[in-house]
């Protein structure tokens, strides 16, 4: 499971974030996604610990923290939902 943390400054990089993360325990890997047309970050990210312990603990220690002029939004990572949205595949057409 990885960490959700929101509230990014614009500016942070995966290695400040490792940094960061790297008092609790051992980063696995950091995502900082990307605005695909501006190719800006979108101000948020997801830090893989390498055990629950680890991820308890700076999630305890890091929500509500002031970090970069930015107070950090961080829990646990909810699993991405596969609802794409789009067409009206199960209506039946009322004619």
């Amino acid at each position: 499971m990885s960490i959700y943390v929101g509230n990014l400054s614009y500016d942070v990089t995966d290695q400040d974030l490792s940094t960061v993360f790297a008092e609790y325990g051992t980063v696995k890997e950091v995502k900082l996604p990307t605005d695909r047309e501006t190719g800006r970050m979108r101000g948020f990210a997801f830090v893989e610990m390498s055990s629950d312990a680890e991820e308890a603990k700076a999630i305890d220690e890091l929500e509500g923290a002031e970090w970069m002029g930015r107070t950090l939004k961080v829990n646990k990572a909810k699993p991405r939902e596969n609802n794409r949205g789009g067409g009206n595949f199960n209506k039946q057409n009322r004619w």
